[in-house]
């Protein structure tokens, strides 16, 4: 079994962390703590920009549906009378400088990430430093910033915290990184503003989200079909995200039959890699899809899905922003 499905199967399984993880994860834990009270001290200074911001992040490694709150919480934004803008590290690709992203980046340099977001119409930065990257929003016209996979960053000051709860797998076996899948501790989540759980059923305090599917439609755009035109067909299903098995697990539930391949988060696709020989159709999430247009074949298809949350929340979250600038 290779070592990273070792590490899955013990944070959310019924397998046990490897022995040498227990020191690492001692190591990390004092690493981070030292380094939230280096900055609660004042010790190292936090950037605040003259508009709000709101930090979208989870605790676990992986992915929770951290980009879809994004991009719905931008338009629900947007619909208020507000101009939203995304500022992300972007990860996977090699941009460091600060850049503000034009109407067709390339994800190869900016990330796939970005690249999606931007894709929905919302003003999306990229940079190492983010506060940097992020004032470049501001210099566009943007009110309100929101940090997509922001919160262990706390360089950035933020007005607002969401912490993204994968309903499913919640916070695994409760360690931290490597020996479990927490970046921070749990009672790191008393600090935030808001908890938003992804699926399954919330606990106390916390506002559902779910995710929901369209219709899928080929990286051309050519093409356009319910996911339910799939049902009862072998697929190959691709994945590139921190859970493949959500997207797997969706699939299956509208009645596809899945052939599964599951890479790397943020893997960079060559179309080698999807050349599966057989004439199936090939099936893959919006984030992946956005690196595999330029080798794209007719017979691939984008599943899009749209974070669906309660209007109580947007409300709640707009009452917790201080006045714009």
């Amino acid at each position: 079994m290779a070592l990273a499905d070792r590490l899955q199967l013990a944070w959310y399984g019924t397998g046990r962390s490897p022995w040498w993880t227990w020191p690492l994860a001692v190591l990390y834990g004092a690493l981070t703590a030292l380094r939230r009270v280096l900055y609660r001290s004042g010790a190292l200074r936090h950037a605040r920009l003259q508009v709000p911001v709101i930090v979208i992040g989870n605790l676990t490694a992986g992915g929770t549906g951290k980009t879809p709150l994004t991009i719905a919480l931008a338009e629900a934004l947007h619909a208020r009378g507000f101009r939203p803008g995304v500022v992300s590290r972007g990860h996977g690709g090699r941009q460091r400088e600060p850049m503000l992203l034009d109407g067709a980046p390339d994800p190869a340099a900016v990330g796939d990430e970005p690249c999606l977001i931007r894709a929905s119409g919302v003003p999306v930065a990229v940079g190492r430093d983010r506060p940097a990257a992020a004032q470049l929003l501001v210099e566009d016209g943007c009110d309100v910033v929101i940090a997509d996979d922001g919160l262990q960053h706390y360089r950035l000051a933020r007005d607002v915290e969401i912490c993204v709860i994968d309903g499913a797998r919640r916070f695994g076996n409760g360690h931290l990184l490597p020996a479990g899948p927490l970046r921070e501790p749990l009672r790191r989540l008393a600090r935030v503003d808001f908890r938003v759980c992804n699926g399954a059923m919330p606990q106390a305090g916390e506002y559902p989200m779910q995710l929901a599917g369209g219709d899928a439609v080929t990286l051309d755009g050519a093409q356009r079909q319910p996911l339910s035109g799939f049902a009862g067909r072998r697929v190959h299903a691709v994945a590139a995200i921190g859970n493949p098995e959500r997207f797997f697990s969706g699939l299956r539930n509208a009645g596809v039959e899945v052939i599964e391949h599951a890479f790397p988060d943020h893997h960079a696709f060559v179309a080698g890699e999807l050349a599966f020989g057989d004439g199936l159709a090939v099936l893959m999430t919006d984030k992946d899809a956005v690196k595999c247009r330029g080798f794209a074949q007719p017979h691939w298809w984008r599943v899009p899905v749209r974070a669906e949350l309660p209007p109580a929340f947007v409300e709640a979250l707009i009452a917790r922003l201080p006045a714009r600038a």
